[in-house]
């Protein structure tokens, strides 16, 4: 059509006769001298049927100035604007439907001709178009000459790239293998060091069970005979096996593996092993001095090893007791015992500290060193080969991309565009996806993801297919197609779902400008189209 409009044809005003309602066009099949054929060749008739507001042929084409034939269309000649065909059926209907108001020719309606303004509005129009087609085109021959550019740019770097990734290949299977010979040495050296530690750990810990065992068996032994017998056991009743509450002769004796007594060796042996568990203590447990250089901690009394100086009525209310104590012990001859206590080790040690694995020797810790500083550049260097591969794809893919007839779409790749409506905020990135987010907050929806060029085949690069967006509540996927317009700038300027998770988008783009046809000089006003 621009090009039609550019082409304006010279045309001069010429009367020729023919029948009303029949354009220039069809005028040679309607001459007086003959009689009229249809133009379907359903009929022949006389001439003078013509236009006589009786329908004679199926195709209407006898009566192209009446209403007669509903199917006829009656042609409006609208010198100084576009020609236009309406319908028989609204001649002398009332209505002024040609600008120039020949279809009211019998109606008794007055219709102004407005046929020439509307062609100085419209050849306004188009010459505004015209300007911005040949403005869009100059800058899509820009944009293909930015790609070209860009595009040997991107070619020459993906061969270095190529190029470079062999090396940088090799120097990863190097220090790969310089990683795994330093850390050979690092393994064994930290195994020995694991293994030295655990035995350690496992000495100390059995002194320290034979140290319990040791303070058990001289509770245990209160004749200080160095033996402990089954009277002497029997005075802990927590060892009591069959739950009655005390320990019988025969169950001490089994306690004892059949014997009456044991002595240390055996004790430790044989013994502490089954009674370990229960055995309660009968010294009260006192808690160790605070170390030389105490933490610095807030105080709390349940936790302070140092009791405060007492008063004086204090002091007076703990010896009168202490009296009554020393009487009663007079009285039945013997200490009364406070209730037993766990036994605890003679020289008890943080569990924490105790588990912790001391620091690496001078030359473990040189061989951990040495294992670390390979592997640091083994993972530096193999960083930059995914990085460099992963370079590698993305070029590849973009110089492949099909980026139009000749690459005018490639600016599009590594761009984003919006447009806010009332409710959305839509978002296009060409070539990746286009997406839906509430105005006022809240997660984007996706609308699809890139699919393919959609346009028809003459014009295949005039609209973008967007696919396998997220799916709408029991309908199918959201998808959307963009439609691409002729533009000086590159905008979004409409987003509409004509169909139900189906949506349509305009993007106004250079690079959709066609070649406009040479302007042609002119030879004057003219008012035809």
């Amino acid at each position: 059509m621009l090009l039609l409009v550019l082409l304006l044809p010279l045309c001069w005003a010429v009367e020729v006769k023919r029948p009303r309602g029949v354009s220039l066009t069809n005028h040679h099949f309607y001459e007086e001298s003959k009689p009229f054929t249809c133009l379907d060749g359903s009929a022949t008739i006389p001439f003078d049927q013509v236009n006589d507001d009786y329908c004679d042929c199926k195709d209407g084409s006898d009566e192209p100035g009446t209403a007669a034939c509903p199917n006829g269309s009656f042609h409006c000649t609208n010198t100084g604007y576009k020609p236009l065909y309406i319908p028989s059926s609204r001649v002398n209907d009332g209505i002024c439907d040609c600008c120039d108001g020949t279809d009211e020719y019998n109606s008794g309606t007055i219709c102004e001709n407005t046929c020439k303004e509307k062609g100085h509005k419209e050849r306004e129009s188009l010459k505004h178009l015209a300007e911005l087609t040949r403005e869009g085109f100059r800058l899509k021959k820009i944009l293909i000459e930015d790609w070209k550019t860009a595009r040997e740019e991107k070619q020459n770097k993906l061969i270095e790239l190529q190029a470079g990734r062999k090396s940088l290949e090799e120097q990863v299977e190097m220090l790969r293998t310089l990683k795994e010979e330093a850390e050979k040495p690092e393994k064994e050296a930290k195994e020995q060091h694991q293994k030295l530690w655990e035995e350690q750990l496992a000495a100390s810990k059995a002194q320290r069970e034979q140290e319990l065992a040791a303070s058990a068996f001289q509770e245990l032994d209160d004749n200080m005979d160095g033996v402990v017998s089954v009277a002497e056991l029997q005075t802990h009743p927590e060892l009591d096996t069959d739950g009655d509450g005390a320990l019988s002769e025969e169950e001490a004796q089994a306690l004892l593996s059949g014997d009456v007594q044991t002595d240390a060796t055996s004790f430790y042996d044989r013994v502490w092993a089954a009674i370990r568990d229960k055995y309660r203590s009968e010294v009260l447990h006192v808690d160790l001095p605070a170390p030389s250089t105490p933490e610095v901690m807030e105080p709390r009394e349940e936790q302070s090893s140092v009791p405060a100086p007492p008063t004086e009525e204090e002091e007076e209310e703990e010896e009168e007791p202490e009296e009554e104590e020393e009487e009663d012990s007079e009285v039945q001859g013997e200490q009364p015992k406070e209730t037993p206590l766990p036994l605890q080790p003679p020289h008890p040690a943080s569990s924490t500290e105790e588990d912790k694995m001391p620091p690496y020797d001078r030359q473990t810790q040189a061989f951990v060193d040495a294992a670390q500083e390979a592997r640091n550049k083994f993972e530096e260097a193999e960083r930059s080969l995914k990085e460099m591969e992963e370079s590698i794809r993305n070029l590849e893919q973009e110089i492949s991309f099909d980026f139009g007839p000749q690459g005018e779409f490639a600016y599009l790749y590594s761009q984003c565009y919006e447009l806010t409506t009332n409710e959305y905020v839509y978002r296009l990135c060409p070539f990746k996806l286009v997406s839906q987010k509430p105005k006022h907050g809240g997660s984007p929806t996706n609308l699809g993801t890139w699919g393919s060029w959609a346009g028809p085949d003459h014009d295949k690069f005039s609209a973008m297919k967007y696919e396998q967006g997220t799916g709408c509540w029991q309908g199918p996927n959201r998808s959307t197609t963009v439609r691409l317009l002729c533009g000086k700038e590159t905008v979004v300027t409409s987003t509409t779902e004509p169909s139900r998770c189906e949506y349509l988008m305009e993007l106004m783009t250079p690079a959709a400008c066609p070649e406009p046809p040479p302007e042609t000089p002119s030879d004057g006003d003219h008012d035809e189209l």
